[in-house]
């Protein structure tokens, strides 16, 4: 491996929204850092299932579906 290559690989701090403060290794900052999130799994629709519906703007998943009908989803 070669020597001066690779970034720092320190321990730093990473404030949750929920204000739990969890420990991580990363290249981030410097030894010690505290990095805040502003959104993380626990508040991300992505992982929470979401809140937010399919907007049929223009008709295009009906047609959509309309295509497909036939294919068994």
């Amino acid at each position: 491996m070669k020597k001066d290559i690779h970034p720092d690989y320190h321990n730093i701090d990473v404030k949750l929204v929920s204000g739990e403060v969890v420990k991580m290794r990363s290249t981030w900052g410097s030894e010690g850092d505290q990095l805040s999130l502003d959104i993380d799994p626990s508040v991300h629709p992505a992982w929470t299932g979401g809140g937010t519906r399919l907007m049929d703007t223009g008709g295009r998943v009906s047609k959509f579906k309309k295509k497909y009908e036939g294919l068994g989803f």
